[in-house]
């Protein structure tokens, strides 16, 4: 209240005080105006809230057909993502090597206008830098034997060598004729480091093992893997590891044992298959979707999400395998897995070329 207004008030109530002393007569009203006082608006400023963007916009680019492993596990992340409604999904499968991987992808980056785009490179390698250069605004992620590029071009490998050791585990100690055979792709590092830890895994079990590699110089040629098979079949081996498709085939039609790869491959052949090294692409995929949703993407190297610590590989189920299986034999191997686990256990990585007979 201002000091005015007191002041009014108070001479009218000195006022009312006398009138009422000195006239006996009925009393006098006397009306006191008073204004009141109002303050000043506030000002309310709204800001619109932006309409919150749709789920990212993701292809998948893959030089094989689905069939083939390695891409398919890519593929299923990315399926299961779309599922879940935190990506919208579009893919091409069998793009090959002789140069249509770079039409490819610069025709989906000018038209589709991707957030994401996933696949695997290596013998697009250069192709897909290419793009990746031109189109800074896209975030890559390929799998790659080399490293990232900054700002927008990240790697990434199936770092199952871990599930791969303890396969070799089981192969040395269901071995009769101690031969245990591997038929691989080709021999490049990626490869070699699956096959080394399968051989260190099944010299650990059994060191009377010898195991036989034959690499049929494809990523995805059935056919040629089950000849290589058969061949070290006819060698004496009566375990076999399908590192690539096409060799679960040639054990399950000899009565042998088999383990898969890359995905758990034991509904191939359920009476045969043993287990697989299953690499699990979920973890890698859900982090790039976070980080491309934030806008924090950036180009690195992203092996730890495909490993066993962070849940990126795995050694499948025995299914209906297991009751047939030796129980020391996989006490020794499940104490071993719980040791890689927790970090007390590791599988070396050795990446150079395997020999024929080990």
């Amino acid at each position: 209240m201002s000091k005015k207004l007191f002041s009014l008030i108070a001479v009218a109530a000195i006022l009312m005080v006398a009138l009422a002393a000195c006239a006996p007569a009925a009393p006098q009203v006397v009306e006191v105006q008073v204004t009141s006082i109002v303050e000043k608006p506030v000002e309310v400023v709204v800001t619109a809230v932006p309409e919150a963007k749709g789920p990212l916009k993701v292809f998948g680019a893959f030089a094989t057909p689905i069939e083939e492993p390695w891409d398919g596990v890519i593929h299923a992340a990315l399926q299961k993502a779309a599922s879940e409604g935190k990506i919208e999904y579009t893919y091409t499968e069998a793009i090959g090597y002789s140069g249509d991987m770079e039409r490819v992808l610069r025709e989906v980056c000018d038209q589709q206008k991707p957030d994401l785009i996933l696949g695997d490179a290596f013998g697009n390698e250069e192709a897909v830098r290419r793009v990746a250069k031109d189109y800074p605004e896209v975030a890559f992620a390929f799998g790659s034997g080399s490293g990232p590029v900054d700002p927008n071009f990240a790697v990434f490998d199936n770092w199952i060598h871990e599930p791969a050791y303890l396969m070799g585990m089981l192969a040395g100690g269901l071995t009769k004729t101690n031969k245990i055979g591997v038929v691989g792709g080709m021999p490049v590092p990626e490869v070699n480091r699956i096959v080394n830890a399968f051989i260190q895994g099944a010299k650990t079990q059994n060191p009377d093992a010898v195991v036989l590699v034959s690499f049929i110089n494809s990523w995805f040629d059935p056919a040629a893997a089950k000849e290589a098979a058969i061949a070290q079949i006819d060698s004496g081996a009566d375990v076999l590891f399908a590192e690539r498709f096409g060799v679960i085939e040639a054990a399950a039609e000899k009565g042998f044992w088999a383990f898969g790869n890359m995905s758990d491959q034991n509904e191939l052949a359920p009476d045969f298959v043993v287990s697989s090294a299953v690499w699990n692409m979920d973890p890698t995929v859900n982090y790039l979707i976070d980080q491309v949703s934030a806008g924090t993407f950036t180009g690195q190297d992203l092996k730890d999400f495909s490993m066993m610590g962070k849940g990126g590989a795995s050694l499948a189920p025995f299914h209906n395998t297991e009751s047939k299986l030796p129980a020391d034999l996989v006490a020794a191997v499940k104490a071993r897995e719980a040791e890689i686990l927790a970090g007390t256990f590791r599988v070396d990585i050795d990446e150079a070329q395997p020999a024929a007979s080990n």
